[in-house]
C-alpha cells in the first residue's frame, strides 16, 4: 500500500493499492499490444492527440495543482506553474513534432533517414516535479510513435494517476500510458522483460547505477539525468540586485529541491562580501508557511525523510569545518526547516560530491575567472549552471569551460519544451524534450537507394 502524506501537516492524505504481478503484466500486454497499432498511426493522428492532453492540463489546472500541493508541498503557484508548462510541453511537441521526425534526405540523393518507435518505454520518475518530469519523457513518447509505462515515486501516486487519467480522458488508445503503482524493487524484471524496449530515469546517482546496470545486462537503451550541484557564478560587471534575487529563488524555489538550479554560489572577491551580506539577509528573511497561501514563498520539503537528509548533510558540513547561517528543522508539525546558507565549505569536502536537496546555498569566494570555473568543476556533476557577467570575453570562457549540460547567462536556469534537457558526468546521459528527446528513443534507420538508371544500361 501506498500512502500519501501531506508534508505540510503530516497528515496521511490518501492510499493507494500496490499492484500484484499479474495486475503489472496485464499492464505490460496492454502496451504491447496497444504499440503495435500506435506504432503505426499517422502522425498527424500523434499530435492531435498532445494538443488534447495540453486542453486536458490548461482545463483541469487547479485539481492537478492542489494535488501536487498536497502530496509533496510545493507551492501552490509553482504548481500551477508546473501544471501550465506541461501544457506547453505537449503543445510544443503537437505544433513541432511533426518536423522532428520526418524523412530525411541524405547527402547526394543517395537515400534517406527514417525515424521509427521502438517500443513500450519504462520511465521511473521522482517527486520533486511529478508532471513536468514525466511529461519530458510522455510527450515525446507519444509523438514517436512509442508507449509509455510510469513508475512514479511512491508519495505522489496520486498525480500519478491525475496525469494518466489527463491522457486517457484526452481520448488516448488504451495501454498508450499507464501508471505502474510498484515498488522499485519490481523495475529490473520489468528491464529484463523483453516487451520493454528502453528505460529513461530522473533520480538519484544511485538509482541511475542501478538501473543503467539493468539495462546493460539486457543491452537496452537508457536515459538518465540523475541530479546536479550546479553552479552559480557572479562577477563585478553583473547586476548585483539581479544576481541576488535570481540567487535567492533558485536555491528555494521548490523548497530547494530542483536538480537544476544554482546550488554552489561562486562569487568574484571583489564583490563577495556584498552579495554574501545580500544573499543572507533575503534566505533568513524569506516567507515560509502554507504553501496555498499565495505570499509564501517556499512550503515543506516534500517528505520529513528528506528533511532529515538535509539535516543530516549540514551536521556533517558543520563538522568538516563550514559555518552554517540557517537553515534548521523548524517546530512544528511536517516536514519543515529554515532556508540557510554554508560558507567556508572546504572544497576538497565530501559535501562537494554531493548535491543537497534542500533550501541551502553553499558560498564560494573565487579570484578571478580561472579559480571560479575551477570551483565550478570540482564536484562529479554536470547538470547546468548559471553565470551573471556583463562581459562577453568572460561569457564566452563560461560557455567554453564550464562542464554542464546546460548553462544559463545572466538568468535563472530553467527547463524549456525547445531545448534539449540533459547533463555530462555524473549527472547521466542523453537528452530529453524537443527533436533530441525524440530521436533517443527512435530507430535512427538509414535507407541507401540505388540511382535510377535506364533500361540496358549498367
Amino acid at each position: 500500500m501506498f500512502r500519501s502524506t501531506n508534508p505540510a501537516t503530516g497528515a496521511e492524505i490518501a492510499t493507494y493499492p500496490e499492484l500484484t504481478a499479474a495486475e503489472v503484466e496485464t499492464k505490460v500486454a496492454r502496451a504491447a499490444a496497444c504499440y503495435r497499432q500506435w506504432r503505426n498511426s499517422a502522425v498527424e493522428e500523434r499530435t492531435a492527440l498532445l494538443e488534447r492532453i495540453a486542453e486536458r492540463f490548461d482545463s483541469d489546472r487547479e485539481r492537478l495543482a492542489r494535488m501536487a500541493t498536497d502530496e509533496m508541498g510545493k507551492t501552490l503557484a509553482g504548481a500551477r506553474a508546473e501544471v501550465e508548462k506541461c501544457a506547453a510541453g505537449f503543445r510544443h511537441a503537437a505544433q513541432e513534432g511533426a518536423k522532428w521526425i520526418a524523412p530525411q534526405p541524405l547527402p547526394g540523393g543517395s537515400g534517406e533517414l527514417h525515424y521509427r518507435p521502438l517500443g513500450p518505454i519504462l520511465a521511473v520518475m521522482p517527486w520533486n516535479f511529478p508532471y513536468w518530469q514525466a511529461v519530458r519523457f510522455l510527450s515525446v513518447t507519444i509523438l514517436a510513435g512509442n508507449v509509455g509505462l510510469l513508475k512514479h515515486a511512491s508519495i505522489v501516486q496520486g498525480c500519478a494517476g491525475l496525469l494518466e487519467e489527463a491522457v486517457t480522458a484526452a481520448g488516448a488508445p488504451a495501454g498508450l500510458f499507464q501508471n505502474l503503482a510498484i515498488r522499485s524493487g519490481s523495475v529490473a524484471g520489468l528491464i529484463a522483460d523483453d516487451r520493454i524496449a528502453a528505460v529513461t530515469l530522473t533520480g538519484s546517482e544511485a538509482a541511475g547505477r542501478s538501473v543503467a546496470i539493468e539495462a546493460g545486462k539486457a543491452l537496452k537503451k537508457v536515459v538518465l539525468e540523475l541530479g546536479g550541484s550546479d553552479p552559480f557564478i557572479v562577477m563585478p560587471s553583473a547586476h548585483l540586485d539581479k544576481a541576488v534575487a535570481t540567487a535567492v529563488t533558485a536555491r528555494v524555489q521548490n523548497a530547494g529541491q530542483s536538480c537544476v538550479c544554482g546550488k554552489r554560489m561562486i562569487v568574484h572577491a571583489d564583490i563577495y562580501d556584498d552579495f554574501a551580506e545580500r544573499f543572507t539577509k533575503a534566505m533568513l528573511e524569506l516567507p515560509i508557511g502554507d504553501p496555498t497561501e499565495d505570499s509564501i514563498v517556499m512550503g515543506p520539503l516534500s517528505s520529513e525523510e528528506q528533511r532529515n537528509t538535509v539535516l543530516d548533510q549540514l551536521d556533517e558540513a558543520k563538522s568538516s569545518g563550514a559555518t552554517l547561517t540557517g537553515g534548521t528543522r523548524l517546530d512544528r508539525p511536517g516536514a519543515w526547516m529554515s532556508a540557510g546558507v554554508l560558507t567556508d565549505v572546504p572544497v576538497d569536502s565530501h559535501l562537494m560530491q554531493e548535491e543537497i536537496f534542500g533550501p541551502v546555498a553553499m558560498l564560494f569566494r573565487a579570484h578571478d575567472i580561472d579559480e571560479a570555473i575551477e570551483i565550478a568543476n570540482a564536484t562529479p556533476y554536470g547538470l547546468g549552471g548559471a553565470v551573471f557577467t556583463n562581459d562577453a570575453g568572460e561569457q564566452a570562457r563560461f560557455v567554453a569551460d564550464v562542464e554542464s549540460g546546460m548553462l544559463a547567462v545572466n538568468q535563472l536556469f530553467s527547463s524549456i519544451p525547445e531545448a534539449p534537457f540533459g547533463g555530462i558526468k555524473h549527472s547521466g546521459h542523453g537528452r530529453e524534450l524537443g527533436p533530441w528527446g525524440a530521436r533517443e528513443f527512435m530507430n535512427v534507420k538509414t535507407v541507401l537507394r540505388a540511382s535510377q538508371s535506364a533500361p540496358g544500361t549498367d
